[in-house]
């Protein structure tokens, strides 16, 4: 375990951060690729220090993730540092990044075609681009698993989340299709479709008290979902017993769903 990496991208808050540290607190070195402004950095790097305390080695990348040329960088810097070091056990998806704009209004600008790609792009395609990427790099480990955070929004529609719904949709879609035919190589792949967590990306939703009030409604031990609950699931799809799920989607959300 001691040359073993955990690649997070979108690692700087939220389910990303809770487990970057869930995973340096068994040992994983850290890869976090984060979007962030430099006014937020101070809070950021103080959270780097917390996992870097734990005694595990962390490389932070604050970059776009969605660009290409950016990714590629990234990429071969990742592969110069662990050269002698390792390989990439498991990459964790928690990229948000789309409109949430509604189909219609009378007072507000509304859904377009960019807006949908954009989203697509961020929040869905951009997991194949970083897997086949990481893959011909040939920095993935030899039993590897990725894991894509979903919500209950990829079935069901909210006002204002019809782009990034079709791209939780597309999202479960390519992680299948990853397990399917990466499963040769060695990579597994599942979606973590959280319950719904009071993160900062969350507070962004149109009407996201609302949706709070009904998820604690539901929810059978009346509480949100943590970040600290999904990280806890992820750890345990990086333990050896995991190594037969794959290409599902794990619902991480105490109940909420049931009804």
């Amino acid at each position: 375990m001691a040359k073993q990496w955990v690649l997070i991208l979108g690692g700087s808050s939220g389910l990303g951060l809770a487990t970057a540290k869930k995973m340096a607190s068994h040992g994983f070195h850290i890869i976090i690729v984060h979007r962030d402004r430099r006014s937020d950095l101070k809070k950021i790097n103080a959270n780097f220090q917390e996992i870097t305390s734990r005694g595990v080695k962390l490389l932070s990348f604050n970059i776009d993730a969605i660009n290409a040329e950016k990714r590629n960088e990234t990429i071969d810097a990742i592969k110069t540092a662990l050269s002698t070091a390792g390989k990439i056990k498991m990459m964790v998806h928690s990229i948000a990044k789309g409109s949430l704009k509604p189909m219609v209004s009378d007072d507000s600008i509304t859904l377009n075609h960019q807006d949908f790609e954009i989203t697509l792009n961020a929040m869905a395609l951009s997991l194949y681009d970083w897997t086949r990427a990481i893959f011909e790099a040939d920095l993935f480990d030899d039993d590897a698993r990725i894991v894509a955070f979903t919500s209950e929004g990829s079935t069901k529609a909210w006002e204002g989340y019809a782009a990034v719904s079709a791209a939780k949709a597309t999202l479960e879609a390519l992680t299948r299709s990853i397990a399917l035919e990466y499963a040769p190589k060695g990579i597994k792949a599942n979606c973590i479709q959280a319950g719904t967590t009071e993160t900062k990306a969350f507070t962004m939703i149109p009407n996201s008290e609302t949706l709070k009030k009904s998820a604690l409604e539901r929810n059978p031990h009346n509480r949100l979902t943590t970040p600290e609950d999904v990280a806890n699931a992820v750890y345990l799809l990086i333990r050896d017993e995991a190594k037969w799920i794959t290409g599902t989607v794990i619902k991480v959300d105490g109940g909420e769903s049931l009804q």
